[in-house]
């Protein structure tokens, strides 16, 4: 099977600070790099990391193409990636040189003019029960989720940046919601309901170091996430994603990819960076 993904495009820009900025303050940065970024892209390089299959469609300015290098070179078919005039979206991830926090600002840039008829040349070669994958970096998320779901593909969500009344209309469609601790306490208040009643058939909340919760069709669980010492955090949640997805893609339990995940979210964490501290599965240790 494969995996369907509209998502970002970004430039992130790193700065690595002595701690993070309070409200007037001004830091000079220990260090400065650029790189591709986005959660749309973040998830797609995890996705190929993983070995999984994995066609990716957004936008970029037409003079930044060189940016999707990484994710070609990973394998990622970026056929449906629009080259345009509009500007590349950008971050700028502020990261704690002690504990590894961090604060991102995004500019949507080109990420949030996609063009509408995009989406069915996207999904003509998706079969039915491939994945389609899409977060709240782009604009056309529901249209797209929409549009596969009537294909009859099963619907992943990353719902962050997190918006509860946006994620409380796309629960219908979708098939397996993955959310951190806050997005759900945001969720199950705005739908007056504990996370089990959402009625969504596979729901992943993860807690940074004190690992994830599974319940839906699989049962309820809890997998804990391997103790580190985290240099950057920036992107671990896009690698567990891309590591669950790719898992049960290919036929792994949801048990089992979420051990996975959480072994490649915590390798990624004591890397700098985002995109490029994604670990290949061969790195991760068999048990």
């Amino acid at each position: 099977m494969a995996v369907f993904n509209l998502g970002s495009l970004n430039i992130d820009y790193i700065y690595t600070l002595p701690h993070l900025l309070a409200a007037g303050e001004t830091l000079s940065a220990t260090d400065v790099e650029a790189a591709l970024g986005g959660k749309g892209a973040n998830q797609s390089l995890a996705i190929a990391r993983a070995g999984g299959s994995i066609s990716h469609a957004g936008q970029i300015h037409k003079a930044d193409e060189a940016w999707l290098s990484q994710l070609a070179d990973e394998g990622v078919m970026l056929t449906h990636i629009i080259r345009s005039d509009m500007a590349t979206g950008h971050a700028i991830v502020m990261v704690d040189g002690l504990s590894g926090e961090n604060q991102i600002v995004l500019s949507p840039g080109a990420n949030d003019q996609l063009p509408v008829d995009m989406i069915a040349p996207f999904l003509a070669p998706a079969r039915n029960q491939d994945w389609a994958l899409s977060q709240n970096e782009t604009n056309l998320t529901t249209s797209f989720l929409t549009a596969a779901k009537n294909k009859g593909m099963k619907i992943c969500y990353s719902a962050a940046p997190f918006v509860a009344e946006i994620t409380a209309s796309l629960l219908p469609l979708v098939d397996l919601l993955i959310v951190n601790h806050i997005e759900a306490a945001a969720l199950t208040a705005h739908q007056g309901c504990t996370a089990d009643a959402l009625g969504v058939p596979h729901l992943i909340i993860t807690s940074g170091a004190k690992g994830a919760d599974y319940c839906g069709d699989e049962g309820s669980f809890h997998v804990p996430a391997p103790r580190v010492e985290p240099v950057d955090t920036t992107g671990a949640g896009d690698t567990y994603l891309g590591y669950v997805l790719a898992g049960i893609d290919s036929g792994q339990s949801m048990q089992e990819a979420m051990q996975d995940a959480a072994q490649a979210a915590a390798l990624q964490v004591t890397r700098h960076g985002a995109s490029a501290a994604i670990p290949r599965r061969d790195e991760l240790v068999v048990e």
